[in-house]
């Protein structure tokens, strides 16, 4: 079977010595190896302010806590789209208002997103599907007209061109992704302030800097020597995952490098075929290739899991979702393309041979 998803080849031997060294350290938790991850990501993809946390969806979280997000406040996300982009923006009583997404790429959809802005709105979240990274210029002049924050939910986008037009990023590490730590995430912003609270809405507002200036004691003659002002989370991630992280670093670049060869395959072998539609090319980290069946999707499905070829959705809309209202609104864009989209085989363990025997076997229908 060519397996649909697949964690990436990073180097075992190495994750494996990065992880002997922490395990035979004094920190297990939050330490060092975090603090170096950081910086070594910073480095690696030109990133200043990068807070390491224990999941995208705590990226995301914090993100939408430093946006101001609360009670009876609104979000615009597509609808199409991982569910952990939204439920951050619940959890906080705000409201996640879904726009429709554009049919040629499946990502959100500006010109819908305008419509959607009210005076409750507080922040707009842009998720690179797949890793395709759109319209950059219209989202950060649709941010500046009404001076709304961007939210860049760039879980698949590790690596892709152009990103970082926002105010905040948020990356993921789960185990499937381009670089993982076993799950994890990270949280890019562009202030120092802003920098220095998430450090410490991460771990309970606990300010870690002063802890460590005074020799990690939370005590001097019976006073405290931090406070906590506001509430915080448990999002900090710990150095037996950043040990994982800081050997993928090593490998992430040929990751990415392998998935464009096997994408610019898929491409020059599927181009004209009948049975499916390629999505419009463009600034991606090619997490997912996606194409629209032309036919039944079932079908389809069907007829290459019998040949051994696994695919999926990957995402459905999230409006039928009850957590979410459980309502298919009207989006002309995600409608037409609901039962069309397909994701297939992209990763790490598949080849170009894997590549073209996918394409024979689609250009047989």
């Amino acid at each position: 079977m060519i397996p649909l998803f697949y964690p990436p080849k990073q180097d075992v031997k190495e994750m494996i010595k990065e992880v002997r060294d922490t395990l035979t350290s004094r920190w297990w938790g939050q330490g060092p190896k975090g603090d170096k991850f950081e910086k070594e990501f910073g480095k690696r993809f030109g990133h200043k302010y990068p807070v390491f946390v224990n999941s995208g969806t705590g990226a995301l979280h914090l993100a939408y806590a430093l946006a101001g997000i609360g009670p009876g406040d609104e979000v615009i996300v597509p609808v199409l789209t991982c569910t952990a982009t939204c439920h951050p923006i619940l959890l906080l009583g705000a409201k996640p208002v879904f726009a429709d997404i554009r049919t040629d790429t499946l990502t959100m959809d500006p010109a819908d997103v305008e419509k959607k802005i009210t005076k409750k709105t507080k922040a707009i979240t842009v998720v690179h599907l797949g890793g395709q990274v759109e319209d950059v210029g219209r989202f950060r002049s649709l941010s500046r007209k009404y001076n709304i924050p961007i939210i860049e939910d760039a879980a698949q986008a590790l690596g892709a061109p152009k990103l970082g037009f926002g105010q905040y990023i948020c990356y993921s590490f789960q185990a499937i992704k381009h670089l993982t730590t076993g799950d994890g995430g990270m949280l890019v912003v562009k202030k120092a302030s802003e920098y220095t609270r998430a450090k410490r809405l991460r771990w309970f507002d606990i300010d870690r800097e002063a802890k460590k200036n005074r020799k990690w004691q939370a005590w001097d003659r019976r006073g405290i020597t931090f406070d906590q002002e506001v509430p915080g989370y448990k999002f900090h991630a710990n150095d037996i995952a950043a040990s994982i992280g800081l050997a993928g670093l090593k490998t992430v670049r040929k990751t990415i490098g392998h998935r464009n060869k096997l994408v610019a395959e898929y491409r020059k072998l599927l181009s004209g075929c009948p049975a499916v539609e390629m999505l419009k090319d463009g600034d991606t980290s090619n997490w997912l290739f996606m194409v629209k069946v032309q036919g039944s999707r079932d079908n389809f499905a069907d007829y290459l899991f019998r040949h051994g070829v696994e695919t999926n959705v990957a995402h459905i809309r999230n409006d039928i979702f009850r957590v979410f209202g459980g309502k298919r609104l009207n989006l002309p864009g995600m409608n037409e393309i609901e039962y069309q989209y397909i994701c297939l085989p992209l990763n790490d363990y598949v080849g170009i041979e894997d590549v073209r025997t996918i394409c024979k076997l689609i250009r047989k229908i």
